[in-house]
């Protein structure tokens, strides 16, 4: 029987949070005694980017944290006994999925630290250590940025383990939002703003081919009436690629396509290319490709902090292989659907390590249209008509595997 996605990452979060929960001691906060001298926060620092973080706490001794979920906007609040904070406001400053970071007492014998996101997120591990090399203790905390939907869960299950933050009828309101899902489509326009890609022999530039492409694939998409279609970028800007991931998983996408149409130094080559990710590249020519689309935070000007997470559940590996799995099924069928509308490259399904396919649960590829270096891709590449065969080419690919994700439930 084939495991079903969606219901596969639903136990996850359930029993993660169930778990964490649990495990971080939530029946409140250990009050000290007046004469006991205040907790030190020696340290704080956060790395990641908008699709994953982690924070890392330093204490001069084990702390007792009671930490929760508020919406309005997302936050996670940490409560801790009476604290002192030294801390460097450089670490402070807001980046990936982080929005701002707060702290302070908040009343005799306790204090609070309160992190702002972006979007819904879930908490995907609390854990408390003892420092190896250096006094103290260290609390360390994973999270990872999620749909409304996994939020208002987290909700559900803090309530239901805690009695806090608690809504009347959330449990309801989530099966209900559940059970009206439909498949879903997050379009992701390369390149925008300040980043224009790679630029035609006639002055064409990719981040505005990619755009209009976008929008009329989502218009033939929407037009179908059973589709949640959504764009990454609906206008000229700059999105770093951890943002488009993030935004997939905002919207729970069923599916990621990634619009790009690139250059090449050899302009006799032209065709359509489809990608999917792994971590060696089936070609040399893939490898280029993705160390191009991979420097595009850092030609804006934005430091790339590789992220080394372990897998912490074997559950969380079981839905990158079938994620895996999903992406190349439907970038199979997308190669026999364009092979009959427009011309393909040679060996037209590649793979390398592209950072903007990443997203643990969201089968993803990336789609090179043509290549602008060529004066014939070029040429159809700013014609709508061709778009739009090329468009008609991948909502027939997407309906298939709607379909079939669809007939098993995931």
């Amino acid at each position: 029987m084939e495991i079903r996605l969606a219901d596969v990452r639903r136990r996850v979060v359930s029993y993660v949070f169930l778990l964490v929960f649990l495990l971080a001691g939530l029946t409140g906060v250990t009050i000290v005694s007046a004469t006991a001298a205040p907790l030190e926060v020696t340290s704080y620092k956060m790395a990641g980017d908008a699709a994953h973080m982690r924070v890392v706490m330093n204490f001069d001794r084990e702390p007792e944290p009671r930490w929760f979920l508020l919406r309005g906007p997302h936050r996670l609040v940490i409560d801790l006994p009476d604290a002192h904070f030294s801390l460097d406001a450089k670490e402070l400053k807001a980046r990936g999925l982080i929005r701002s970071v707060r702290y302070g007492r908040i009343g005799e014998g306790a204090s609070r630290l309160i992190l702002a996101t972006k979007g819904p997120f879930v908490v995907d591990k609390v854990d408390i250590a003892a420092n190896e090399d250096t006094p103290g203790y260290r609390l360390s905390i994973d999270l990872t940025a999620a749909s409304e939907r996994q939020f208002e869960e987290a909700l559900a299950v803090q309530a239901q383990t805690t009695g806090s933050t608690t809504t009347p009828g959330a449990e309801p309101a989530i099966q209900e939002k559940r059970a009206e899902k439909r498949f879903t489509i997050v379009i992701d326009p390369g390149h925008g703003g300040i980043d224009g890609g790679a630029e035609g022999l006639h002055g064409t530039v990719e981040k505005s081919i990619t755009l209009a492409f976008s929008r009329q694939l989502r218009e033939r998409l929407v037009g179908e009436g059973k589709y949640d279609v959504y764009l990454t970028r609906d206008k000229d800007e700059f999105l770093r690629l951890d943002e488009r991931v993030r935004i997939a998983r905002q919207h729970e996408a069923d599916l990621f396509i990634s619009i790009h149409a690139d250059t090449i130094r050899l302009k006799g080559i032209r065709g359509a290319t489809v990608y999917t990710v792994s971590d060696k590249a089936s070609d040399a020519e893939a490898q280029a490709l993705a160390d191009r689309e991979n420097l595009s935070d850092k030609l804006a000007g934005i430091e790339i902090e590789e992220e080394n997470h372990e897998v912490a559940d074997i559950l969380i590996e079981l839905i990158r292989r079938e994620t895996h799995n999903f992406s190349l099924k439907f970038a199979h069928s997308l190669v026999g659907e364009l092979s009959d509308t427009v011309g393909l490259i040679n060996n037209p399904h590649r793979s390398a390590g592209f950072r903007v396919l990443k997203a643990p649960d969201v089968p993803s590829v990336l789609i090179e249209l043509g290549y602008l270096s060529n004066p014939e891709d070029e040429e159809q590449l700013r014609d709508p008509d061709w778009r739009g065969k090329a468009a008609e080419s991948i909502a027939r690919a997407v309906d298939a595997f709607a379909a079939a994700r669809m007939a098993v439930g995931g």
